[in-house]
């Protein structure tokens, strides 16, 4: 079965891409399908390309049940 996570930008690059920490990992994604993105707002992210939005208070609550459930990303 396969997982979208919420992932924080922490850097915007040039060519509608943003690197994001996904549990402490950073990932260079795409955010073609999402549009122009901002250091320190949540992306659903999935095999590499930013799927949508999520605010803060959801991804925190969502990163906390997949740690909950022992998932690696969130961790």
């Amino acid at each position: 079965m396969c997982h979208a996570v919420p992932a924080r930008v922490v850097e915007v690059l040039e060519g509608e891409r943003a690197r994001v920490d996904l549990g402490g990992v950073r990932q260079e994604v795409s955010t073609v399908l999402v549009g122009a993105v901002a250091a320190g707002e949540y992306l659903v992210v999935h095999v590499g390309f930013a799927l949508g939005r999520m605010d803060a208070d959801k991804a925190d609550a969502t990163l906390a049940l997949l740690a909950a459930e022992g998932m690696e990303a969130a961790q």
